[in-house]
């Protein structure tokens, strides 16, 4: 029986999970046409068509679904080895992809990380910047960044830090013009400002907890944002009031230019854990990376 040309599979695989000839080339560093004669190849060897070629868009057949359901974790599962051998070098190597967003990637993740790299310079991290929820098994990602409420529970999750309060706050400018919400409802009477999910698309629900009591309220206002930082600066511009992460705030509350209202409603929830699938044995460089992330609970 002829030998198949692995080089080939991986070529449509790469493809198909990238849905882009341009991307797949980018991923393993060939050009665009040598991919397309590549995958051209194995289709007139199997004699069956296994990527649909739009000008706007690459996806897969029912046959090529089939074949990517067959041989796709392979692939996964042969990088994940050679990624274990690492363990027999002098020093840890290979890559560790994350993705997250952007503030804790400056704030926690390249601070704890920058002494891994200093000290096994053979790893390389890539850090994906997305607010989504994206599918790290589909996307090939090692691990993602969430808030412990956010993960699925057939996730390993980690905490990376301790458990967090959300802070409803504006500047001392618009408290001065409109006065200080005393319960969650009054917020409807209020200019706040939204934050549009990046999943689902809506606006985010401000949703609020005191004892057993749980209210949740939609807010309306000037300003629409999909990220934090525009939502920060709006409200030291004296926009409207703004619900974020303590974190995202830094030192404007401390320091004066934020003030910060129904601080009884907002109870502390799970902080920010590192996820990644329960079946994937973790390379060393992954283990490193962990190891370094891991929140030790306050102890000094």
């Amino acid at each position: 029986m002829a030998r198949r040309n692995l080089n080939d599979l991986l070529a449509f695989v790469t493809v198909a999970r990238e849905g882009s000839f341009t991307k797949a080339g980018a991923t393993l560093g060939v050009t665009q046409s040598a991919l397309s004669q590549a995958v051209k190849g194995l289709e007139e060897r199997l004699k069956i068509r296994l990527l649909t070629r739009t000008t706007r868009s690459v996806s897969a057949t029912p046959a090529g679904e089939r074949l990517m359901l067959a041989i796709g974790h392979r692939f996964d599962e042969i990088e994940a080895e050679l990624d274990a051998l690492t363990e027999l070098r002098d020093k840890p190597a290979g890559t560790v992809r994350i993705t997250c967003g952007d503030h804790i990637l400056h704030s926690l993740l390249l601070p704890k990380l920058t002494p891994v790299l200093h000290e096994f310079p053979d790893i390389l991290l890539e850090f994906d910047m997305n607010y989504g929820f994206r599918d790290i098994v589909a996307d090939r990602f090692d691990a993602g960044v969430r808030l412990g409420s956010t993960i699925d529970q057939d996730m390993i999750a980690v905490p990376i830090g301790p458990p967090m309060r959300m802070a409803v706050v504006a500047s001392p400018d618009y408290f001065e013009r409109h006065p200080a919400p005393k319960t969650p409802h009054e917020l409807t009477r209020h200019r706040c400002i939204n934050q549009r999910m990046p999943t689902s698309g809506g606006l985010y629900v401000w949703d609020f907890r005191r004892g057993r009591q749980q209210i949740n309220v939609r807010v309306t206002g000037p300003l629409i944002f999909n990220t934090a930082p525009p939502q920060v600066d709006a409200a030291l511009a004296g926009l409207g009031i703004t619900l974020l992460p303590e974190d995202e705030l830094g030192s404007h509350i401390e320091e004066g230019r934020l003030i910060r209202v129904l601080d009884e409603w907002c109870p502390p929830f799970p902080g920010y854990h590192l996820y990644y699938p329960s079946r994937r044995q973790p390379s060393p460089a992954f283990s490193l990376v962990l190891k370094a992330l891991k929140w030790d609970g306050g102890k000094r």
